[in-house]
C-alpha cells in the first residue's frame, strides 16, 4: 500500500469499525471512515459516487448484517446486505482501482472438525448468516484478484454486545451462570482485529487469510476467565447447547488456523492477554 490516497473504512462506527479508524490513525495511514448512513453498502449509485470522490486505495468493508438468530428471520435482507453489498462494494473499488478487504466469518463453516480450519478448507455453512457471508466469498473471488477476505470469530469489543458484556451484565445480578462447553473457538479482540487488517492492508494481502486472537477455548472457559477477570464471585456452571435452543444453528468447532496470517508475518497476542486489556478498556 504505497499511494497517497487514503484508505475508505466503511461501516466505520460498527464495534469493529470505530477499533479500525483509531487502528488506522494509531499507524499513521490516511483514511476516510463512513457509516451507513452516509454511504448505504447496498446502493450502487451511491457507492459509486462515494468512491470517485475519494479516490481510496484500499476499501474496508466492515459493514455487515451480523445479528445471526435475526438473519434466520430475515435471510433476504442477510442476502441483500452481506452478500449483493459486498458485492457492490468490491465493483466501485474495482472502478477505481482500488484494492478491497472484506470482513467475513468462521460461520462460512460446519464446526463438525476437530482440526483448526484452515483458509482452503471447503464452506459448508449451517445457518443464513453463514451462507450469506459465504456466498459473498465466492462471488468477491470472482470479481476481483485485489482483495482480501479477513474471516474471524467470537468477535468482542467495548462499544457494542458481546458475549464478555453479556457475561458482565448477567453476573452482575446472579449467583450463578450456565454456559456451554460444547462449542470451541478463538475469541477476537477488536481492538487487535483492526490492527492485524491495517497491517494486511499495508502488506498489500490478498486472497483468504484466518485473524482471531491466538489460543482457543470453550464458551464456558471463556465466561470463567471474564468473571475471574472482573473479580465477581459468580459460579460458571457447565452446560450443552441443547440447552440453549436458537434459531440460527452455531458451529460447535469454530477454531480458525492461523497459518494464513503467519505468512505476512502479522502476529496476535493470546486471546486472554486481549480478555484482560478488554476488561481494562470497558472500566475506563
Amino acid at each position: 500500500m504505497s499511494s497517497s490516497r487514503p484508505v475508505l473504512i466503511l461501516g466505520a462506527t460498527g464495534q469493529l469499525g470505530s477499533d479500525l479508524v483509531q487502528a488506522a490513525a494509531a499507524a499513521g495511514v490516511e483514511h476516510v471512515a463512513l457509516n451507513h448512513e452516509q454511504v448505504e453498502v447496498t446502493d450502487a449509485a451511491s457507492l459509486a459516487a462515494t468512491l470517485r470522490r475519494v479516490q481510496p486505495v484500499v476499501v474496508i468493508n466492515s459493514a455487515a448484517f451480523h445479528q445471526v438468530d435475526k438473519c434466520e428471520d430475515d435471510p433476504a435482507e442477510a442476502y441483500r446486505v452481506n452478500a449483493v453489498g459486498a458485492l457492490l462494494v468490491a465493483r466501485a473499488a474495482k472502478d477505481v482501482g482500488a484494492h478491497c478487504l472484506y470482513v467475513s466469518t468462521d460461520y462460512v463453516f460446519d464446526g463438525a472438525s476437530t482440526m483448526p480450519y484452515k483458509a482452503s478448507d471447503p464452506r459448508a455453512p449451517k445457518s443464513v448468516y453463514g451462507a450469506s457471508k459465504a456466498e459473498a466469498e465466492v462471488k468477491l473471488l470472482e470479481v476481483m484478484t485485489a482483495i482480501c477476505i479477513v474471516r474471524t470469530s467470537w468477535v468482542f469489543g467495548v462499544g457494542g454486545k458481546c458475549f464478555p458484556e453479556t457475561i458482565l451484565k448477567l453476573a452482575a445480578t446472579r449467583p450463578q451462570l450456565d454456559v456451554v462447553t460444547d462449542q470451541r473457538g478463538c475469541p477476537t479482540y477488536t481492538v487487535d482485529l483492526a490492527r492485524a487488517i491495517i497491517q494486511l492492508c499495508r502488506k498489500d494481502a490478498s486472497g483468504i487469510v484466518h485473524v482471531t486472537n491466538s489460543g482457543d477455548c470453550t464458551w464456558f472457559e471463556f465466561a470463567q476467565e471474564i468473571v475471574a477477570g472482573a473479580g465477581l464471585s459468580t459460579k460458571i456452571l457447565p452446560t450443552t447447547s441443547d440447552k440453549f435452543v436458537r434459531p440460527a444453528e452455531r458451529p460447535k468447532y469454530s477454531v480458525l488456523s492461523s497459518k494464513s496470517l503467519e505468512q505476512y508475518q502479522v502476529a496476535m497476542p493470546t486471546w486472554q492477554d486481549a480478555l484482560h486489556r478488554y476488561l481494562t478498556e470497558r472500566k475506563s
